[in-house]
């Protein structure tokens, strides 16, 4: 099997489940090769499993009808099997060409279909997204294939190491720091937690406003910004609970992380965690934006460690039922064959 990747994502989860997929398809012997943006931050996670071609591809510049030519090319020379698009901007670059199986994975919901005409089918992460194509007309096949965590086995990091007490309740979260992953309720939430600390991992646009509303919430000496962190994982394992505050999020990438080290959690009740997450059985799930919510679940797992573990432990088994590596393979590979059923419902 041979798999042209286009991707020209920057930096966050999206990006590191496609490394993650990436490395899962070099386990099951597919051949890939990759058109990419330069300088990208996970180059090295894809470059043992195949070429890679760098290029911005900006559609008005003088280099996108090289790039285009190349594409067709390689089409025409390797005769990849799949195409397979990461997202509306990668879509444009997908060739006529009708040999492979051409496809766009969306991990977002999409504002229109423009970009998605030289594909045979979509994939969405969630059946929302899939709701979404449809309502904007789509007729074609579209399905649902989920995301899996990186196979990694959590090793919980020192608390010393971000200068925190052993002894103390640790909330975890992270994400980019964007409006709609709501690290700012996050920080209100912890605050409302009597002795909590609070690690951010990740970074973002708005790093100096979150800095000042933990100065704000006289959080500033029970908080720590770890940065961009390449195994989150280990951080959220050295934690108490982990929350999700986002105002969006397409299906949530950290917390099956916190569910893979453990880790019993907290969400809002955005699109992808109100699909997967059962509220009081995975976990404990609030409203968008309700800070006071938040807090109060927040103490829950703090003062109800009996429950706090049954969450940790239901959400492991929900983890392999729906997220598991080899299921969301074979899933891809049955696509690549041609089989466009979908795996969460209906046939294509």
């Amino acid at each position: 099997m041979r798999v042209l990747h286009l991707h020209f994502g920057k930096d966050g989860g999206a990006e590191r489940f496609f490394v993650n997929l990436v490395a899962a398809f070099g386990r099951r012997g597919v051949e890939q090769r990759f058109v990419i943006r330069p300088d990208r931050g996970w180059r090295e996670g894809i470059a043992p499993h195949g070429p890679i071609i760098e290029n911005h591809y900006r559609r008005l510049s003088l280099s996108a009808p090289v790039l285009e030519w190349r594409v067709r090319r390689l089409c025409r020379t390797w005769r990849p099997d799949a195409i397979m698009a990461w997202m509306p901007r990668a879509a444009r670059l997908m060739p006529q060409w009708s040999d492979a199986v051409k496809l766009t994975r969306l991990g977002d919901f999409p504002e229109n279909l423009k970009h998605f005409g030289n594909c045979d089918l979509l994939v969405g992460n969630l059946p929302g997204i899939g709701t979404k194509c449809r309502a904007l007309g789509w007729t074609k096949p579209v399905v649902t294939i989920s995301n899996f965590p990186r196979p990694v086995a959590p090793l919980p990091v020192s608390r010393a190491v971000h200068d925190t007490p052993d002894d103390v309740f640790l909330i975890a979260a992270g994400g980019r720091f964007v409006p709609r992953k709501g690290m700012d309720l996050a920080i209100r939430a912890a605050a409302r937690v009597p002795g909590s600390w609070l690690w951010l991992a990740g970074d973002g646009k708005e790093r100096e406003a979150l800095e000042a509303l933990v100065r704000d919430c006289r959080m500033t000496d029970r908080t720590r910004f770890l940065g961009w962190q390449d195994e989150p994982i280990h951080q959220i394992a050295a934690a108490d609970a982990f929350v999700m505050p986002s105002r969006h999020e397409p299906l949530g990438n950290m917390l099956l992380e916190a569910w893979q080290a453990g880790v019993p959690s907290v969400s809002t009740a955005s699109e992808g965690p109100s699909w997967f997450m059962r509220d009081g059985t995975d976990g404990l799930v609030v409203p968008i934006d309700d800070v006071d919510a938040l807090a109060a679940a927040l103490e829950r797992l703090r003062t109800d460690r009996e429950a706090a573990g049954r969450f940790a432990e239901n959400a492991k088994s929900r983890l392999q039922e729906m997220f598991s590596e080899q299921g969301v393979v074979d899933a891809y590979l049955k696509l690549f064959s041609g089989d466009f059923s979908d795996p969460f419902g209906e046939a294509a």
